[in-house]
């Protein structure tokens, strides 16, 4: 059996993370980690996340503009993601995360989860979508 791919979806506040079945089938939600002042203490707590998951691979929202291209934003998260590197042997991947917030807030709206608690999981929800997109493009065998 293949080990779990976890996904984060990090945000300069909050990290969101989800991880799959233990099939790599679908994603599944998981907690959202709230960032300290320290990036270091951030990327060891994720790299212990990921220990604790057991998981062989990592993918990593990759925050572009609408147009395709890189903002501020994708700086930020490549540089903390290469911190991350650092912390752990496990490889890591980036995925387009275009529409993943819109998509997870969309679907707590319908839900019915008032504004102050949405944002309790809507990066853990937009972490799944994140995953749900690399594992979906793997199954067509776009990427391993």
């Amino acid at each position: 059996m293949e080990k779990r791919i976890i996904a984060f979806d990090i945000g300069d506040k909050r990290i969101g993370i989800a991880a799959s079945d233990p099939f790599n089938t679908f994603a599944l939600p998981g907690t959202t980690y709230f960032r300290t002042k320290s990036a270091q203490t951030d990327a060891e707590k994720l790299a212990e996340i990921v220990r604790e998951k057991d998981a062989g691979l990592i993918v990593c929202g990759l925050p572009l503009n609408f147009d395709g291209t890189e903002s501020v934003q994708t700086e930020k998260t490549k540089k903390f993601v290469e911190l991350l590197r650092t912390k752990t042997q496990v490889p890591i991947v980036f995925e387009d995360e275009r529409f993943t917030t819109v998509e997870a807030e969309r679907v707590l709206i319908e839900g019915g989860v008032r504004r102050e608690n949405r944002k309790q999981s809507i990066d853990s929800i937009a972490a799944s979508y994140i995953l749900e997109g690399y594992l979906n493009k793997k199954k067509k065998g776009d990427q391993t």
